[in-house]
């Protein structure tokens, strides 16, 4: 079955396994022209590194592809390769770069490497020269992030020497490192860096904006943006265009039972029950990449989960395949049940505070045991 036109009524079959996963591919697709038509003029990619950030690329990228993405981003070359088997025609780049000996791999693919060293550029350069052929590429330039990327100084001398530099870039781009903070002083470096490199390489498509660049401010909008989590539901500025809920997580209550006042729950006794408790015994846990930090213990509150449309707090720690939620307040809930982590209110990014993390973590922790449903479509 094509999991972009799974019926949504498979969503209430009783839960197998850890749990169920529902993948929402029209408000992904929604929340993509969300964007998009957010950075016109500009063009708008997708970022689908990390497996479609954990939730599926073999049914998110033709579900883009379908709602008018055309250009992609992904990490490494086999993510690449998985990606041009899907969609045939579009315009990929591998934002981790061209290493030793892969030239003709990235050509017979036609997957474009986005080039953040001189010897990256030195090889690619040799690699058309041999192979006669003028292949796109594009240009990463570090404008204070200091991870990937040529300096500012070097990109321009690249622009001053066009015809030394071995090929055309197809792109030149720069990554954010505080785009989620707006004011910071970096971000307004960053753009007035990466605006003399773009007007160094006139004609050639530049990208400044990622997803919090994109909700952010027009002036990072540049010639094309890249948004990565608030496609997926996330969201990594406060305000900004309305995005819908992507993901889903139930799983099922595999019992419930009744414990005193004064007893503890789960490994390391971390948590003292202060009243008589029915506590229900999730079938999830940190295999399944429901982190331990999501876990409670005394003083220190954990996650929320939805039970009978309730919230109920975790109790104790997060094992390796349990999970416990006090359900005291639930009184009918019971085995069977299902209890919801994420959606029905709880969101990516509450999940993620829980832990002390990011909503990305979240989702590309997601793990191999969940039956996982895509529904709906472009628009859907």
């Amino acid at each position: 079955m094509n999991p972009v036109l799974t019926s949504t009524a498979r969503l209430h079959e009783a839960p197998r396994g850890a749990g169920r996963l529902t993948i929402d591919l029209g408000a992904l697709t929604a929340n993509w022209r969300t964007l998009a038509d957010l950075a016109a003029p500009a063009a708008s990619a997708a970022v689908v590194k990390a497996d479609a950030y954990g939730l599926g690329i073999a049914a998110a990228a033709p579900a883009l592809w379908a709602a008018g993405a055309r250009i992609f981003f992904v990490a490494v070359f086999e993510e690449g390769r998985a990606l041009r088997a899907l969609l045939p025609d579009a315009t990929i780049y591998v934002l981790g770069g061209l290493l030793p000996g892969l030239g003709p791999d990235f050509a017979g693919l036609d997957l474009r490497p986005v080039l953040g060293s001189l010897p990256e550029i030195a090889e690619w350069a040799g690699f058309c020269g041999e192979s006669g052929a003028d292949r796109p590429a594009a240009l990463h330039v570090d404008t204070g992030m200091n991870r990937l990327g040529v300096s500012v100084d070097a990109a321009l001398a690249l622009a001053a020497d066009g015809a030394g530099l071995g090929f055309t870039p197809s792109l030149v781009m720069t990554h954010l490192a505080c785009a989620d903070a707006p004011d910071h002083p970096l971000t307004a470096i960053q753009k007035a860096r990466f605006a003399q490199v773009a007007a160094a390489f006139p004609g050639v498509m530049a990208s400044l904006a990622n997803s919090a660049g994109t909700l952010t401010d027009p002036s990072f909008h540049f010639d094309l943006v890249r948004p990565g989590i608030a496609m997926y539901g996330g969201t990594p500025v406060a305000g900004g265009a309305p995005l819908r809920s992507v993901v889903r997580l139930e799983v099922p209550i595999i019992q419930v039972r009744e414990a005193d006042a004064g007893e503890t729950v789960g490994y390391g006794a971390a948590q003292c029950l202060t009243r008589p408790s029915r506590i229900a015994i999730l079938s999830l846990g940190y295999a399944d990449g429901f982190l331990r930090a999501f876990g409670a213990s005394d003083g220190s509150p954990g996650a929320d989960a939805m039970v009978r449309g309730r919230r109920c707090p975790l109790v104790g720690r997060v094992s390796m395949d349990l999970t416990a939620v006090d359900v005291t307040d639930v009184p009918d809930a019971g085995r069977g049940d299902s209890a919801v982590l994420l959606g029905d209110g709880i969101g990516v990014d509450e999940l993620a505070a829980h832990g002390r993390t990011i909503g990305y973590e979240v989702l590309t922790s997601l793990g191999s045991r969940y039956q996982r449903i895509y529904m709906g479509g472009v628009g859907g």
